[in-house]
């Protein structure tokens, strides 16, 4: 496959149109930079892959792909139309299905904070690079923790000097923003992820953008905050996976 530059990537930006709610990897790329674009050929691509920090969209026709083009290309989480599972499949013995359910934000987020956060910036960036490597994923998807702190789009949780929680703007779209949050380990269950991820979907409206949540359907505790912070479920959904494993609910 070959790599989009940068102005062949907004040259794609209508295939990327309508965002799908909660997976808008394409649009995160072509609005931070971050990530990457590949095409089956340049002009009139039949196949597009867009790889943001292994989290992979794949579109167009898939007979216009072989294994050999995918094959070294893709380690994580893919959303795809069900006609590229029998390309995927051929390519990826070990391929396996993740379902998830999805949820969207329409009115103001209960703001009965039990903790105080703060929006993460520049002087908060030795605390994300101090994050357990179970939590360092978090801002992957803005090129890791310098990223993050400078997009100005992640709320953290405090303890004692420590950053315990994060919440974040996972993928950012035109029209939403996946959040993405996570708590060190001995750290969670205290309300940190709420506190975190209602400042955040606060600011996300505001932006005048509709703030999306998603998680494992067996991830009840996910789910608990999400319906806390009056998210509503939207849709069930599913991502097919290669190389790693499905995220091991807390």
């Amino acid at each position: 496959m070959i790599q989009c530059n940068p102005y062949q990537t907004l040259a794609l930006r209508e295939r990327f149109e309508p965002e799908k709610l909660s997976w808008f990897v394409g649009t995160h790329l072509i609005n931070t930079g971050n990530g990457a674009c590949f095409v089956d050929r340049w002009p009139n691509p039949r196949a597009v892959l867009v790889d943001v920090a292994g989290n992979y969209s794949l579109s167009g026709d898939p007979d216009a792909l072989k294994p050999y083009d995918l094959q070294d290309r893709i380690i994580g989480f893919i959303d795809a139309p069900k006609k590229f599972y029998p390309l995927l499949k051929e390519t990826f013995s070990d391929v396996i299905t993740w379902d998830r359910v999805i949820y969207q934000m329409d009115e103001r987020p209960n703001l009965n904070l039990d903790h105080e956060v703060h929006k993460l910036g520049e002087s908060h960036k030795h605390c994300l690079w101090g994050l357990t490597p179970e939590s360092n994923w978090i801002s992957k998807t803005w090129g890791g923790p310098s990223g993050l702190v400078s997009s100005g789009y992640a709320w953290g949780a405090f303890v004692d000097s420590q950053l315990v929680s994060v919440a974040c703007t996972f993928f950012l779209g035109n029209q939403y923003e996946e959040i993405g949050v996570v708590t060190e380990s001995e750290y969670r269950g205290r309300g940190f992820a709420a506190a975190c991820a209602a400042k955040l979907s606060k600011e996300i409206q505001f932006r005048r953008h509709i703030p999306t949540w998603s998680t494992s359907t067996d991830n009840e505790a996910s789910i608990r905050v999400a319906e806390k912070l009056g998210f509503k479920f939207k849709s069930k959904g599913m991502l097919y996976v290669v190389g790693i494993e499905i995220p091991r609910v807390p």
